[in-house]
């Protein structure tokens, strides 16, 4: 089968042809028809994640192997099961959760794949979606999206599960209370969209490209914020007082520290964004302010179950998606566009 591949210290996207794997047990081979591109196979292309003064985390260094098939936003064809699947047929169509633990240790027994140690995710430690087909090693990972369009429901996967799941953490809060949204780019402008659907009505978005906060607006956002047109003071002046919550899906150590700032005693700030850097805190100030700070890494099955029967409902508007052809050229320029920033929404790859 046809695969669209990174190599170690090479950011060339290279088409390849690879054998194709055959289903056993509870495995499922899919036909690709949707693969979301997102931040993270940016990071992934690059090698690694910066770290501040701790310098790069090497994907090379964590045991990632070459080449590396990107793209965790898939939905795709059943095309062969394994002897032991029950759930799915040849032909259905399925959303892939793509962040994939061990299986044996305690965090995957009480269903939390995405905090194990050892994750085997798709586009990372196993083959993506950046390809004809993918193989994903248990059908309790296939998820029905009747009634959704395909293109955006494979956002669901990564910007919208990240984004339901960083909203999880700071819910409930009073609807009137300000939540800020930092980045509004797909996963900000989930997030924005998800509390609005949750009933949520004080949404402060902050970017620093007008057409993200002019589409923050259009999901629901009571006010926006250019952060590089104004100061601390001129974001709590838009945002209309100290937050409750903040949401950085950049995560920065500009936007951490602006967090931090704008945060309301006994706030929380979820920081999910990989873009890196390092940020200083007061440690008094912490204890004073009863300030809880979060990392947020996407999500669970069961979220992203919960999240596909809200888009399924109807209350959930759906983000700006920008379709390109899967091919190696539109995958490399989809990455550089989004590294360049300003993508007003997600780019999904056709095939």
């Amino acid at each position: 089968m046809r695969v669209f591949a990174v190599m170690p210290d090479d950011t060339t996207i290279h088409d390849l042809q690879v054998p194709t794997p055959n289903a056993e047990g509870k495995q499922v081979l899919l036909a690709v028809v949707r693969a979301g591109v997102c931040h993270t196979d940016t990071h992934l292309r690059a090698g690694g994640y910066d770290l501040g003064s701790r310098g790069t985390m090497s994907m090379k260094e964590r045991g990632i192997e070459y080449p590396m098939v990107l793209g965790h936003e898939v939905v795709g064809i059943v095309e062969k099961v394994g002897d032991e699947v029950e759930s799915v047929r040849v032909g259905d169509v399925r959303l892939i959760y793509p962040w994939i633990g061990c299986g044996a240790c305690r965090q995957c027994r009480e269903g939390h794949d995405n905090r194990c140690a050892a994750g085997q995710n798709l586009g990372v430690a196993r083959h993506g979606g950046y390809a004809e087909s993918i193989l994903v090693p248990d059908e309790k990972y296939l998820v029905d999206i009747e009634g959704l369009e395909p293109s955006w429901a494979a956002t669901l996967a990564c910007s919208g599960l990240t984004a339901y799941s960083a909203v999880d953490r700071i819910l409930p809060l009073d609807p009137n209370e300000p939540v800020v949204v930092f980045g509004a780019g797909g996963l900000g402008l989930t997030a924005i969209a998800i509390l609005r659907s949750l009933g949520h009505l004080n949404i402060c978005a902050v970017d620093v490209v007008e057409r993200n906060l002019a589409a923050a607006r259009d999901m629901g956002a009571s006010s926006t914020f250019d952060s590089g047109a104004g100061d601390a003071g001129d974001l709590h002046r838009a945002v209309g007082g100290p937050a409750g919550a903040v949401i950085d899906f950049v995560n920065n150590g500009a936007t951490a520290t602006s967090a931090f700032e704008v945060l309301a005693k006994g706030g929380i700030m979820v920081q999910v964004g990989l873009f890196g850097g390092e940020v200083t805190v007061p440690t008094a100030l912490l204890a004073l302010r009863m300030i809880r700070i979060e990392g947020s890494f996407v999500g669970t099955l069961t979220q992203m179950q919960a999240l596909v029967r809200l888009a399924q409902s109807g209350g959930l508007p759906t983000i700006p998606v920008i379709e390109r052809p899967l091919s190696a050229a539109e995958i490399s320029g989809a990455l550089d566009d989004l590294t360049a920033g300003g993508v007003a929404g997600r780019i999904v790859l056709t095939s």
